[in-house]
């Protein structure tokens, strides 16, 4: 499998290798500051305008936007349906200081030096040239202004008790990944990749998330197994030639058999990182 960063960078093209089933954005829809950009947090001001890449269905965006009241927030993701999704939820929680577009992380629609902060969170995995995108993000923040990115690491996802169809789960994982252009193991990268793109002053920390109780292993488990046999993951994995609706059903077993165990626990390391425009 390939892995370098370097070679990533000069893919062709690139696809969104989750897709957006309700099972992808059940999942996404969990996310807050406080289990995903905690490490931005303590930065966030009153009166700050943000912008954060990658929105997705809008729970981090309107939770940033509640914490810098009355500055404005605006989500951008390249998902119509996802970004009508987000807005709709920020009009049923009468958050008014934020609003979502259709956008482009390679060509945001905004004016050089337009933002304080810009958080772009599990967004460089999923791009052929993360650095390009992060010299865009740095053309609409203010000098001096924050860049906060976050990714997961694949290759440092470590679980309990053993499983053959996890390994293989993660194997595919990275083939799909890599086939479509990104980066999985994205976080072992961040550091460089920022300091590549002309930032400054940059604070690399790293948090984890953990799976082992019992509602936990469910909800991961599960979602998961929905993910192997019927996200747009399971087309690519099967359209590309890696796996095929067999294999992926014994995936989702696999899923499903970890969170039912009692001793189930699993980790995903995530790394993080501030810098300065």
């Amino acid at each position: 499998m390939q892995r370098d960063g370097e070679s990533i960078e000069s893919a062709p093209a690139e696809a969104y290798t989750h897709g957006h089933h309700e099972s992808v954005l059940r999942v996404h829809s969990w996310r807050t500051v406080e289990n995903s950009a905690a490490y931005l947090a303590p930065h966030l001001q009153a009166g700050a305008r943000v912008l954060d890449v990658g929105s997705g269905p809008g729970t981090i965006t309107i939770d940033l936007a509640r914490r810098v009241r009355p500055g404005l927030v605006t989500g951008v993701d390249a998902a119509a349906d996802v970004v009508a999704r987000a807005a709709g939820l920020a009009s049923s929680e009468r958050v008014e200081n934020v609003d979502f577009r259709v956008g482009d992380a390679y060509a945001l629609e905004f004016a050089d030096a337009a933002f304080d902060v810009v958080h772009a969170h599990q967004v460089l995995q999923h791009l052929a040239r993360p650095v390009d995108a992060l010299r865009e993000f740095r053309r609409v923040l203010k000098p001096g202004g924050i860049l906060a990115v976050r990714d997961v690491d694949y290759g440092g996802v470590i679980w309990s008790p053993a499983s053959s169809g996890l390994d293989r789960w993660l194997d595919l994982y990275h083939d799909v990944a890599i086939g479509n252009g990104g980066e999985p193991d994205a976080g072992r990268h961040l550091t460089r990749w920022v300091r590549e793109a002309g930032f400054v002053d940059l604070e690399s920390t790293a948090t984890n998330w953990v799976f082992s109780t019992a509602l936990e292993r469910e909800w991961w488990g599960n979602s998961w197994a929905e993910r192997a046999t019927q996200s747009q993951f399971a087309a690519h994995a099967i359209e590309s030639g890696h796996s095929s609706p067999a294999e992926l059903a014994r995936i989702g077993q696999a899923w499903r058999d970890w969170a039912g165990d009692d001793d189930g626990w699993l980790l995903m390391p995530h790394a993080e990182v501030l810098a300065r425009a």
